[in-house]
């Protein structure tokens, strides 16, 4: 599956924003509680503009998180309400730019919006390139049992089922016990 680089680089984001929930999370406790958590969050991916770097911006960004989880696990049509809203509400306007290195791209809030706000608005511009190309089924929760992580897949015949190589070990593990014990 190919998506713009602008669009995979934000749905990497909502994955490893929604992917910092308790039993989503590697350690499977909330990644995202303080603001250095948020702050080291940002550091890996390419966001630009206003950063306050206190509670209120934490709280606001686990509010976007709990948003994006929701709309990744939407069906399409009910996926069009949520993303309409989220543009509708910040007043989105999008526009082409070029910073940090990157190529011509899409933006829909002025740098100086709040990062949460920034965040929902880029999220949904990926998900209406996700809606128009009808791949909502490549928006995925892991197939893991105790899992509940979010994974995008972007292979080319679309069947991955695990967020990580560890859960989809851990999976095939427990299939070839379960295998083995009926023998």
């Amino acid at each position: 599956m190919l998506f713009a680089p602008d669009t995979e680089e934000s749905l990497a984001f909502v994955v490893a924003l929604g992917n910092t929930e308790a039993g989503a999370s590697r350690s499977g406790e909330d990644e995202l509680v303080t603001v250095e958590q948020l702050s080291a969050l940002l550091v890996r991916f390419s966001y630009s503009g206003r950063f306050d770097h206190d509670e209120a911006e934490l709280r606001e960004v686990r509010r976007a998180r709990d948003l994006l989880r929701r709309v990744w696990t939407l069906d399409r049509d009910a996926a069009v309400e949520s993303v309409n809203g989220m543009l509708r509400d910040a007043g989105a306007l999008p526009y082409l730019v070029r910073h940090d290195g990157l190529d011509w791209h899409l933006h829909a809030t002025a740098p100086e919006a709040p990062l949460a706000e920034r965040i929902r608005v880029e999220a949904a511009l990926a998900f209406i390139d996700v809606i128009r190309m009808n791949e909502m089924r490549r928006l995925r929760v892991c197939a893991a049992d105790d899992c509940a992580g979010l994974l995008l897949d972007l292979s080319r015949n679309g069947l991955k089922r695990f967020c990580s190589v560890r859960c989809g070990n851990r999976m095939n593990m427990i299939a070839y016990r379960e295998r083995a014990a009926r023998r």
